[in-house]
């Protein structure tokens, strides 16, 4: 090895060396800033033979003919084929009405591409013509209006990026036995996207809205005709007549050709396929936010219109039926969101929570929004559970007994709970209760 190499290697090693931020090998996320961090890392390649080949029996089959032909619409390489989305189910006897979850563990970045956004159906995916859809506003307005796409099309769109969760999302983990899953398969139910569309406050303006109005109750034209009854202040503040995700039109399973955006609220309230807002002094009290969509507590009393989704993140990497390869330093990564605003801090423990450690938050922290947090640590190979907490501008995501004890037993929805991850000697990583 060349003195310069030796020198180079000695620095790396008294840098990690000297910046532990927490027990069991967490090492500061200013490492990510210093530029050294690989400085840490195990050899993973090797150098011998690492020149590029120029002899044609070298040359990998790619290398020598010309690739395929250009395509109307981009898709993934056949070598990522893997990543889809997973935990797919629907109830029995329908082929449409379940969900699919966004494979968390195979992802990077905050934004989810919109082919492995999650889907939540109730009566399968519709097929609307966008030439017969109609949106129409009525109820207690001064001026009842019905709206074409053609109409929405000529109003200004605004755009924002908002995490949108299931209330259901994590709700494996309520089982009396930490189930063995994938990251994706427990949490998948949370994406985030860029969306465009008209600000419902615009509509609603032109509208007019009556001194007594205090509700709107959206409805889709699928065939459950699902609807929801959400407060008018909200439709004023932030609420979206979205009709492009990700700079495209929607999918049809995201709404096409248009869906209520409600940022920060349960997934569910932000209505697919929306075709009516109607004003009124008094929720709908439909089957969707009375049997379903209500929180049990634990002295057995049910709350409604618990809308919000509270501070939660989870590790995506390494997780849940991944595995180590060798001790070394690894990047520990994952997401964090809240629908009180943007992320303050996210603490990650990699001693079964005995000591925590700020990580690095990926900018822009958004409102609303998906966070990517990173930290490194050095994985002895001894049996570890790794955890991260999130922290909003006025919670801190609470343990499994913590919720518990709020919830009850027999809750549901609205799980937000600190996610355990067991890392066994051998690198194998699964779903765990050890911090609950």
């Amino acid at each position: 090895m060349r003195e310069g190499d030796c020198e180079g290697r000695r620095l790396k090693e008294q840098l990690t060396n000297q910046l532990p931020a927490a027990g069991n090998g967490l090492l500061d996320r200013r490492l990510f800033l210093t530029g050294m961090l690989g400085a840490s890392l195990a050899p993973i390649a090797s150098v011998q033979g690492a020149e590029p080949s120029t002899s044609r029996e070298q040359r990998k089959p790619w290398m020598q003919a010309p690739g395929d032909p250009l395509n109307p619409y981009g898709q993934p390489s056949k070598f990522e084929a893997h990543v889809t989305r997973e935990g797919i189910g629907s109830q029995v006897g329908t082929t449409g009405s379940g969900a699919s979850r966004t494979p968390l563990q195979s992802l990077q970045g905050t934004i989810t591409p919109s082919g492995l956004h999650f889907e939540r159906h109730h009566s399968g995916i519709a097929q609307i013509d966008p030439a017969q859809h109609e949106l129409v506003i009525q109820g207690a307005v001064k001026q009842p209006l019905r709206f074409s796409m053609d109409d929405l099309a000529r109003y200004p769109l605004t755009s924002r990026t908002y995490f949108l969760e299931c209330s259901g999302n994590s709700a494996a983990n309520l089982r009396d036995t930490a189930p063995d899953m994938t990251c994706g398969q427990i949490h998948g139910l949370v994406s985030a996207s860029e969306w465009s569309g008209v600000p419902v406050s615009m509509l609603l303006d032109e509208a007019g809205v009556k001194p007594e109005a205090a509700w709107v109750v959206a409805e889709g034209a699928d065939a459950a005709r699902m609807h929801r009854s959400i407060p008018l202040e909200k439709m004023l503040d932030d609420a979206l007549i979205a009709l492009y995700q990700n700079g495209e039109r929607l999918r049809p399973e995201q709404g096409y050709p248009l869906r209520l955006f409600l940022p920060g609220y349960e997934g569910n309230t932000s209505i697919k396929w929306l075709h009516r807002l109607e004003l009124s002094h008094l929720p709908a009290m439909s089957r969707q936010e009375t049997s379903k969509y209500t929180d049990l507590r634990a002295d057995g009393r049910s709350e409604m219109f618990t809308f919000d989704m509270g501070v939660k993140s989870v590790i995506t990497s390494p997780s849940g039926q991944q595995r180590l390869q060798e001790p070394g330093v690894y990047e520990i990564s994952g997401l964090a969101w809240s629908a009180a605003g943007p992320i303050k801090q996210v603490e990650v423990s990699a001693d079964a929570g005995q000591s925590w450690a700020p990580a690095l938050l990926e900018t822009p922290v958004l409102d609303k929004s998906l966070t990517r947090f990173r930290i490194p640590w050095r994985w002895s190979g001894a049996p570890s559970v790794i955890l991260s907490r999130a922290h909003d501008l006025h919670e801190q995501q609470p343990t499994r007994a913590t919720f518990l004890e709020r919830h009850g037993a027999s809750s549901f929805y609205h799980y937000n709970a600190i996610q355990a991850w067991q890392v066994s000697a051998d690198g194998s990583v699964r779903n765990s209760y050890a911090y609950a």
